[in-house]
């Protein structure tokens, strides 16, 4: 198990413009050969935006794209004419594919909190896709084959515990509250890195919320 901190991401963003961002990879002119990905995932950034602020219209092809709002409210519009407001507890997930244009704003009055993760097809080509999935039950899997991954999102209160899948790769993240896991102390921003899970269980110290990657090799 490969323990990440939160104080080791690479700062991004543009502040000036209310972007702030916190990279878990090597990302643009983050460059680091030796976090490049870990399994099929690419990216998993941290992104905070003021009101008003946002990424306009820009590319995307080849890369499966999931975001998860911690808070706030995100408005998504796309180049397939799809336009929705994604909420807290809501999965959304763009497939790029050959190719498709999108943008990312923060329309509300309230600053925005989400987290942001990209991973790698195992084919390229094909048409973008998009899919919301409204207030997603605890522990429901949300599978990305194109990726050969799955999404699973853990709410524990405080003493809860949660199975840790035993797979080949499986990304730990923690947004929010503290959790115990083969004697680590995980907080917000913190990830681990999971090669070869079996039997592993995460305890929570107080409430928390996790986002479970689970990938094939």
């Amino acid at each position: 198990m490969d323990v990440r901190r939160a104080g080791e991401r690479y700062r991004g963003g543009d502040p000036q413009a209310g972007i702030e961002t916190r990279h878990a990879f090597s990302f643009g002119p983050h460059y680091d050969p030796d976090n490049l990905r870990f399994g099929a995932l690419i990216a998993c950034n941290e992104e905070r935006l003021a009101p008003g602020a946002g990424f306009g219209e820009h590319p995307h092809s080849h890369t499966e794209i999931v975001t998860w709002v911690v808070e706030g409210e995100l408005t998504h519009r796309d180049s397939a004419g799809h336009e929705t407001r994604v909420r807290p507890g809501d999965v959304q997930h763009l497939s790029a594919a050959a190719g498709v244009r999108h943008e990312e704003r923060n329309d509300g009055d309230v600053p925005l909190t989400f987290v942001q993760m990209w991973l790698m097809p195992r084919e390229s080509g094909g048409d973008p896709s998009y899919t919301l999935v409204p207030g997603i039950a605890d522990a429901t899997p949300h599978a990305v084959p194109a990726a050969g991954a799955t999404l699973r999102v853990r709410r524990l209160d405080r003493g809860g515990r949660t199975a840790v899948p035993d797979a080949a790769l499986v990304y730990v993240h923690v947004v929010r509250g503290e959790v115990r896991l083969a004697g680590e102390v995980l907080r917000p921003g913190d990830a681990a890195r999971i090669t070869g899970a079996e039997g592993l269980e995460a305890v929570a110290a107080e409430p928390a919320e996790l986002l479970l990657w689970e990938m094939t090799a």
